[in-house]
C-alpha cells in the first residue's frame, strides 16, 4: 500500500504550488558543524594545531600595521642655516618645532620654515626615519601623508581583491601568495631611494598584508566549531595588540646600527619574521569547509581521512554515514560563487551593508576620540609617547571587556551595547562641554577650561574603548553570518570599510585638522543610524556557520514571539462554517448580478425615494375614492 502511494505521488506532478508530503532524507555533507566535523573528532588535535599556526603571524601583522607611528613620525627640529640674515646667523639659534602637517604658508609657520638646513630629532626610539632622511617638513610635509595613504589604500584594495580570490581559488593559495609577495615588497621598502619609491612599495606591502590577514581570519573561523569560534579569534586579537605594545621596544633595539639607517633596520626586522611562514606551503591545509561548500569532494576526501587519523577517529566503523555519502557525491563538479551574487539575495546583502557601515563608523570615530584626547597645544610628537601607550592600553582593555560582554549578551547584544556607549560618549563630548562653558562658570575661565579638558579626556577614553569594540565585533559578526562560498568577499567588504574609516585620520591631518568638528558630528550621526540598523541583524551565537547563499538568506533575525505562540495572534471564532459549500459557476454569476442591482438601488438618494413613495400613495388614495 505504501509503495502504491509513493508511485502515485511520483506519477502526479505537484499542483498549485503544493509539494508531496514525502520529503527527501536530509544530506549530511552540507551540515558541516552538525555532522561532518563531529564525525571527524570535532575540535580535535588537528584543528587546534592549525589554529595555533594562525596565531603566530598575528604578532607580526601587529608590527606592520603600527609601523607608521615610527617610520613616519614627525620630529622636532632646530634651524641650522636660516634663509634670512645669513651673515648674522650664529650657532645659538633657538630650536624651532616643526608642525605636523604644516605646509609653510601663512603667518608664523612660514617664518619657522624659512630655513636651509635643519637638525631634526625624533622621540620615538629611532634616531632617523623617513621624515628625517629626506627632510619631509614644511613644504614637503604633504609627502608624509601620502606615504600614510599608501599603506591604507593598498590594504583597502587588498581586502577587496584577495577576498574575491579566496572565494574563487581557495584560502590556502591566497595565504601563500600574500606571504611571498609580502616578503618581496616589504624588504624592498627598506631599500627605497626616495619617498616616491617608498610610498609605491608601501602600497603593495599593504595589499599583501591585507590578503594575509584576511585569509588567516577566514581559515581560523572555518576551522572551529560554534563554541570555539569567538575565543580562538580573540586570542589572535590579543597577539595583534601585543605587537602594538612591543613595537616601541623593537624600534629602540634598531637604533644606531652601523652602515644602515634606523628605519631601514626596523623595516627589515618587522618583515623578516614572515619567513617563518614559508613552510605553510606544505604544513598548512586548505579549508575543508570551503572544499565541501564548493562541492570539491575529490579534494576533500583525502583531507577528511587525514583529519580523522590525526584526531584518532576510526573511519571503518563511522556510524554517521558522512564518508559513505561522500563516496556517492564524488562525481559532482565544483560550484564556486562570486560575491556579486550577493546582490540577488533579499536579506544577506542588507546584513553585510549594515556591518560595513558599523566598521566604517567605528574606525572613523575612533580617530575623532583620539584627536580629542590629545592636548591641543601639544606637539604631534607627543602621540608617540604616553598617548601611544594609552591607545594600546585601551585596545587591551577592549579585548578583555569584549569577551565577557559577548558571552553574556551575545554578538548582537554586545555590538549594540558598545555602539550605544560610543554614541553617548560622542554626543556628550560634542554637546555637554559647550553647555558647561555657556551656562556655568562664566567668570572663572581657568576652572571652566580645566573642567572641559577633563571631561573631554574622559569621554575620549570611553569613546575609544567602545569604538574599538564596535570595530572588532563588526568584523567577527560578518565572518559568522556570511556564507562560506562568499565569506572571503563579504569579510573583505567589511574590512575595506574599516580601512576607509582609518583613512579619515591622515585626511584630517593633511587638511591641518580643518573641519574636524564637522567630521566628528557626521560620525556621531552615523552611530545613531547604526543603533537602529543593528536591531535588524540575526544572532549567530551557538549557530552553525551558513555554507551556501540559501543558508545565509534564511539566517535572519528571530521573531519576538516563539514559534508556539504565534497562533495566539489569530482570534478564535465560534461560527460554524461546515455548511458552506462551493457555489456553482452559473449561480455565482446570478448572485453577483443580484448583489450589483441591490447596490445600485441602495445608492438612490433618500429624497428621491421619499418623493416617489409619496406619489404612489396619493394615486392609490384617489383610486380608492373613485
Amino acid at each position: 500500500m505504501a509503495g502504491g502511494r509513493s508511485q502515485e505521488a511520483q506519477d502526479h506532478a505537484p499542483e498549485n504550488g503544493f509539494t508531496p508530503l514525502e520529503q527527501p532524507v536530509p544530506r549530511l555533507l552540507p551540515r558541516i558543524d552538525g555532522s561532518v566535523l563531529p564525525s571527524l573528532g570535532g575540535f580535535g588535535r588537528h584543528q587546534r594545531q592549525i589554529v595555533v599556526l594562525t596565531w603566530i603571524p598575528a604578532l607580526f601583522i601587529g608590527f606592520s600595521q603600527f609601523s607608521d607611528y615610527f617610520l613616519l613620525a614627525q620630529p622636532n627640529g632646530a634651524c641650522l642655516r636660516p634663509l634670512a640674515n645669513e651673515s648674522d646667523w650664529t650657532a645659538a639659534s633657538a630650536p624651532l618645532a616643526v608642525p605636523g602637517g604644516a605646509n609653510g604658508t601663512g603667518g608664523g609657520l612660514g617664518d619657522m620654515c624659512a630655513c636651509k638646513e635643519w637638525r631634526l630629532e625624533l622621540q620615538t626610539g629611532l634616531s632617523q626615519n623617513v621624515v628625517t632622511k629626506w627632510n619631509l617638513v614644511c613644504d614637503s610635509a604633504w609627502k608624509v601623508h601620502i606615504a600614510k595613504f599608501s599603506l591604507l589604500v593598498g590594504s583597502i584594495f587588498g581586502y577587496l581583491v584577495m577576498g574575491v580570490m579566496a572565494d574563487w581559488f581557495g584560502r590556502h593559495p591566497v595565504l601563500i601568495l600574500s606571504v611571498l609577495f609580502m616578503l618581496v615588497f616589504g624588504l624592498s621598502v627598506a631599500f627605497s631611494v626616495n619617498v616616491t619609491m617608498f610610498s609605491t612599495l608601501r602600497f603593495f606591502e599593504g595589499f599583501c598584508l591585507a590578503g594575509l590577514a584576511l585569509s588567516l581570519y577566514v581559515l581560523r573561523i572555518e576551522l572551529c566549531l560554534p563554541a570555539w569560534r569567538f575565543s580562538m579569534t580573540m586570542v589572535a586579537s590579543f597577539l595583534m595588540v601585543g605587537g602594538q605594545l612591543l613595537m616601541p621596544g623593537v624600534a629602540a633595539l634598531c637604533r644606531n646600527w652601523p652602515h644602515r639607517d634606523d628605519w631601514q633596520v626596523l623595516q627589515i626586522v618587522i618583515i623578516s619574521p614572515f619567513v617563518l611562514m614559508l613552510p605553510y606551503v606544505w604544513i598548512f591545509p586548505e579549508s575543508l569547509r570551503w572544499l565541501l561548500a564548493t562541492q570539491q569532494y575529490r579534494r576533500a576526501k583525502p583531507m577528511m581521512l587525514n583529519i580523522a587519523r590525526k584526531n584518532q577517529v576510526d573511519t571503518t566503523t563511522e556510524p554517521s554515514g558522512v564518508l559513505a555519502e561522500l563516496e556517492q557525491e564524488l562525481h559532482k563538479r565544483p560550484q564556486r560563487t562570486c560575491i556579486v551574487k550577493m546582490m540577488s539575495t533579499r536579506n544577506l546583502w542588507k546584513n553585510i551593508v549594515v556591518l560595513c557601515v558599523n566598521s566604517l563608523t567605528g574606525y572613523g570615530i575612533h580617530h575623532c576620540f583620539a584627536r580629542s584626547m590629545l592636548d591641543p597645544e601639544a606637539q604631534p610628537t607627543a602621540l608617540c609617547h604616553a598617548d601611544y601607550y594609552t591607545m594600546a592600553g585601551i585596545a587591551v582593555a577592549t579585548c578583555l571587556a569584549v569577551c565577557p560582554a559577548v558571552g553574556l549578551m551575545g554578538r548582537r547584544g554586545g555590538l549594540l551595547t558598545f555602539m550605544i556607549i560610543t554614541a553617548l560618549a560622542s554626543l556628550l563630548q560634542l554637546g555637554l562641554l559647550n553647555l558647561i562653558g555657556k551656562y556655568s562658570l562664566r567668570h572663572d575661565t581657568v576652572l571652566r577650561d580645566s573642567l572641559n579638558r577633563k571631561f573631554s579626556v574622559a569621554f575620549s577614553i570611553i569613546g575609544m574603548f567602545s569604538s574599538h569594540a564596535v570595530s572588532t565585533l563588526s568584523i567577527f559578526f560578518c565572518a559568522e553570518i556570511t556564507p562560506t562560498v562568499i565569506r572571503g568577499g563579504g569579510l573583505g567588504l567589511v574590512l575595506a570599510s574599516a580601512g576607509f574609516g582609518m583613512l579619515t585620520a591622515p585626511i584630517m591631518e593633511l587638511h591641518n585638522q580643518k573641519g574636524y568638528f564637522l567630521h566628528h558630528v557626521i560620525f556621531a550621526c552615523c552611530t545613531l543610524l547604526c543603533i537602529i540598523c543593528l536591531l535588524l541583524l540575526p544572532e549567530p551565537r551557538g549557530q552553525p556557520l551558513p555554507e551556501s547563499l540559501a543558508d545565509g538568506e534564511t539566517f535572519t533575525r528571530q521573531t519576538l514571539l516563539h514559534p508556539g505562540e504565534q497562533h495566539l495572534l489569530l482570534a478564535k471564532s465560534d461560527r460554524d462554517y461546515s455548511r458552506v459549500h462551493d457555489t456553482p459557476l452559473h449561480l455565482s454569476a446570478a448572485g453577483s448580478a443580484t448583489v450589483a442591482a441591490a447596490t445600485a438601488l441602495a445608492a438612490v438618494p433618500a429624497s428621491y425615494a421619499l418623493a416617489t413613495g409619496g406619489e404612489v400613495i396619493g394615486n392609490r388614495a384617489i383610486a380608492n375614492g373613485v
